[in-house]
């Protein structure tokens, strides 16, 4: 289709920027407007349409058309994702939450490892019948819509399901807890910001670089596309195995903040590899794997130890919305470094943006370590703290069930045990200024 790298990443920016607004309003679309069922449903349906629109454009050689097809994709792909995340809280709360949500993790990372490397052999596999050009590319895209097809299938069956289930377990689950405030934002501490930086500036340096990765790979290592589609897709099949066992870890371990600034650093390293060295790109790609599942498994529920649970809609929200501004933006800004300056700028580039995830990582460590240090606790620690603050709630409502009564209470329900005639207006549970008035 003669498109040059910085309008063909424009498609990714394409997906972002319909959910800088989105993520802030998704979930109450879900709360207030269509319910969890159907706003799955018809999210799903957004999904296909862009999927359909983005074929039919590559058929008829209107990148214009597949770049609406993107955006329109993009309209239900993240809010798709808050009702995927809304499912999971409601059939799975207080039963290993973190581990269903590294194992959707997971699902999705396999999914991208399929689409990477069978999308290839299908054109290829399409152009021996039709020849090579945009009309394959199109046919080609239709599987992806095929896929679609079978995401809405899902939606329905399990919007199914769960209405059964509501109503066998006679509860609601048409609510989200995704309720947008923005005025909610202006009172959020300084770690959530840490965090929010540190979010944005580390997946700017993950997703674009794996949206440019093939050229990449193919043209300093000298691998064939084969080959470079399966060095690319590493990350993606690594974490794919790799998010539950390391949710587990985190789970077990606590000290979210460290695994943070640990999973950084080594995808900091990786970066130095593929940009200065010529070793072997699967090594650097497998280790990216495992950091890059390390650091969604620890950074993500930081936010629940310091934003109240009113407020934890806003803050994922907000957080989401910044992502993908940042991914927007970069994504552009990435292609035209690499039409104008080539890879090893593109690696620097991501290298300080990494530097800077570094950086606020850091300043989160001794932020939160001057304030007690709650958000980088073991779990033993966290454990101790919460039956601390159990049995010190427990006391204060056992003090209070409890209370010593007045001589004048005691008196009257002695007279009440032993069946006193009580004045008609008398009531045991009377205070002494109600006695007080009536006698007055």
């Amino acid at each position: 289709m003669h498109v040059n790298t910085g309008s063909f990443m424009t498609l990714y920016a394409w997906y972002s920027w319909p959910n800088v607004v989105l993520c802030f309003f998704g979930g109450f679309l879900l709360d207030r407007v269509f319910g969890i069922r159907l706003g799955t449903i018809i999210f799903s349906l957004f999904v296909l349409a862009g999927q359909c629109v983005f074929a039919v454009g590559a058929q008829l050689n209107l990148f214009w058309l597949m770049e609406a097809g993107r955006f329109v994709f993009g309209i239900g792909g993240e809010s798709l994702a808050v009702a995927q995340n809304t499912y999971a809280v409601t059939w799975f709360r207080g039963k290993e939450l973190n581990m269903v949500f590294g194992l959707q993790l997971s699902f999705s990372r396999v999914g991208s490892t399929v689409n990477m490397n069978v999308m290839s052999p299908v054109y290829q596999w399409i152009s021996g019948y039709v020849g090579e050009g945009y009309l394959t590319l199109g046919y080609a895209l239709w599987v992806g819509a095929g896929t679609c097809v079978l995401s809405l299938l899902c939606g329905l069956l399990l919007g199914y399901y769960d209405k059964r289930a509501a109503r066998i377990l006679k509860r609601d689950a048409g609510k989200t807890g995704e309720v947008i405030r923005i005025t909610d934002v202006k009172d959020f501490p300084a770690t959530f910001w840490l965090i929010t930086v540190i979010c944005v500036a580390y997946y700017v340096a993950v997703f674009p670089f794996i949206g440019l990765g093939l050229v990449f790979f193919e043209e300093k290592f000298d691998l064939d596309p084969t080959s470079a589609n399966a060095v690319n897709s590493l990350v993606y099949i690594i974490s794919a195995g790799a998010s539950p066992v390391l949710g587990f870890l985190v789970d077990r371990t606590g000290k979210n903040v460290f695994w943070v600034i640990l999973a950084i650093l080594v995808t900091l390293a990786c970066h130095m590899m593929l940009a200065f060295t010529f070793w072997n790109p699967y090594i650097a790609m497998s280790i990216m794997g495992v950091s890059y599942s390390l650091l969604a498994c620890a950074l993500w529920p930081i936010v629940a130890f310091i934003i109240p649970e009113n407020q934890l809609g806003t803050a994922y929200g907000f957080m989401q919305s910044i992502q993908n501004l940042g991914l927007a933006v970069i994504s552009i800004v990435a292609g035209s470094i690499v039409d104008q300056k080539g890879y090893l700028l593109l690696e620097v580039f991501f290298l300080a943006w990494l530097c800077l995830a570094l950086i606020a990582g850091v300043v989160l460590y001794l932020v939160d370590a001057v304030r007690g240090g709650a958000l980088n606790m073991s779990t033993w620690e966290r454990d101790a703290q919460e039956e601390a603050e159990e049995k010190a709630k427990t006391e204060q409502d056992e003090r209070v069930r409890f209370k010593p009564r007045s001589a004048f209470a005691l008196r009257n329900r002695f007279y009440s045990r032993i069946g006193a005639k009580l004045p008609d207006h008398f009531d045991i549970h009377t205070s002494s200024f109600f006695r007080r008035g009536v006698t007055q």
